[in-house]
């Protein structure tokens, strides 16, 4: 078995809509999921979440409390995954950046409607995010 990467994501939750990103990489490319990724050495959790959000959206995000926690394996690799809430700081549109195919403010009624990463939909209902 394989060791675990360290990861983070971010849940931005605006007027009924949550940022999301299609994946422009492996595992779940051409799926959306949330903003996120690996935490690099030297980089508390929190700042591995605004530099990932940066990268894969352009936004400079606050990033909040911890959400939740998951684990996700695949027959090649193992993730551990911490999602933190989050909230933008200005007002800029969200462009997709360096591993992400598409980004986007999704509608929460919308998302069920989307090919999502395997487990998302249960995730952020399970954590209390209204999918509608």
């Amino acid at each position: 078995m394989t060791t675990p990467s360290l990861c983070v994501g971010v849940i931005d939750v605006e007027h009924g809509a949550i940022l999301l990103v299609r994946r422009g990489h492996d595992p779940g490319a051409g799926r959306w999921s949330l903003p996120g990724g690996r935490v690099e050495p030297g980089e508390t959790l929190r700042q591995a979440a605004a530099r990932e959000a940066r990268e894969e959206t352009g936004l400079t995000l606050t990033i909040g409390d911890l959400l939740g926690i998951t684990e996700i394996a695949t027959r090649d690799a193992r993730f551990v995954i911490c999602d933190f809430l989050a909230s933008r700081d200005g007002q800029e549109d969200p462009r997709a950046g360096s591993d992400a195919a598409e980004v986007c403010f999704v509608a929460l009624g919308s998302v069920p409607d989307l090919d999502l990463v395997d487990g998302l939909d249960d995730w952020l209902r399970g954590h209390g995010i209204g999918l509608g």
